[in-house]
C-alpha cells in the first residue's frame, strides 16, 4: 500500500510537472530556441507526460499487488528515466550542452525495465 500512495503522488506530481514545462517550453521558451532545440525540448515533455501516466498505472497496479518488487522496480526506474532522459534533455535543449545528450540512454533504458518490469509483475501477480 506503500508503494502504491508513493508512485500515485510522485506519478501526479510528475503529470503536473510536464504540463507546466510544456506551457513553459511553448510560451516562453519556443521564441528563444532553435527549431531543433525546441524539439528536443518537446520530446521530453512528451516523455515526462507519458511516464508520469506510467506512475499512475503502477501504482494503481500497487493497489493490488502491495508486495509485487516487480512494481516497486518498475516505479523507481520509470523516476529515474524521467531525471535521466527527460532531465538531460530538458537541459540540452535550454543549453545546448551536447554531451548531456550522452546521459538519454541511460533514462531511456530505464524506461524500457520499468514498462517490462510492470509487464512481469503483472503476469506474475494476476
Amino acid at each position: 500500500m506503500q508503494n502504491a500512495r508513493l508512485f500515485l503522488t510522485i506519478g501526479a506530481a510528475n503529470g503536473a510537472l510536464a504540463v507546466i514545462l510544456g506551457a513553459f517550453g511553448a510560451h516562453m521558451l519556443r521564441p528563444h530556441l532553435s527549431p531543433q532545440m525546441y524539439d528536443v525540448f518537446h520530446i521530453a515533455e512528451q516523455y515526462h507526460f507519458y511516464h508520469a501516466l506510467g506512475l499512475l498505472a503502477v501504482g494503481l497496479t500497487a493497489l493490488h499487488l502491495p508486495a509485487s518488487r516487480y512494481l516497486a522496480w518498475s516505479g523507481w526506474l520509470m523516476i529515474a528515466g524521467i531525471i535521466l532522459f527527460c532531465g538531460s534533455l530538458y537541459v540540452l535543449a535550454v543549453t545546448d550542452v551536447r554531451w548531456l545528450g550522452a546521459i538519454t540512454p541511460f533514462g531511456g533504458t530505464a524506461f524500457i525495465a520499468a514498462w517490462i518490469l510492470l509487464a512481469v509483475g503483472v503476469a506474475k501477480g494476476l
